[in-house]
């Protein structure tokens, strides 16, 4: 198991620090995030029972991680979760989004997740993943109509 974590970490390093950078609000806590959320994923691979995928469950340690990141830095301001610069390098109007919208959104592009995947990081369905990652690209689609409009 310590073999394959490793692995995946090599493999995938960039798209888990790029998703987590997006969820926890900056590149320097997404990097945290994941150093974090893979020293949680050694410490408990016994937890792991095969009921899926590794990356699958390392997926979700890592939202999980980026999400109590964000949180914390959130604690005792009314302001809305930071979204990253680099996350939104089109400008697009991601605060429009809800978080889960966004969360589905940076893990199928900036993470290269399938429905499958994707919906046991979160603990949704697949068919929950679709039809919330509908929603965001109508929800940025308006807006950006919007925006030409003008």
């Amino acid at each position: 198991m310590v073999e394959e974590l490793e692995a995946l970490y090599r493999q995938r390093l960039s798209e888990f620090t790029r998703a987590a950078a997006a969820i926890a609000g900056d590149e320097e806590s997404g990097r945290d995030v994941v150093q974090e959320a893979f020293a949680k994923a050694l410490r408990r691979r016994r937890r792991f029972r095969g009921h899926g995928s590794l990356e699958a469950w390392v997926w979700r340690i890592v939202v999980n991680a980026a999400r109590d990141s964000r949180r914390r830095k959130r604690r005792g301001t009314l302001a809305p979760a930071p979204v990253d610069a680099r996350a939104n390098e089109l400008g697009l109007p991601l605060e429009l989004l809800t978080e889960r919208q966004r969360e589905v959104l940076f893990l199928h592009y900036y993470a290269d997740l399938d429905y499958t995947t994707i919906a046991a990081a979160l603990e949704i369905s697949p068919g929950t993943v679709g039809a919330t990652l509908s929603a965001a690209r109508e929800t940025l689609r308006g807006a950006l109509m919007k925006e030409v409009s003008r």
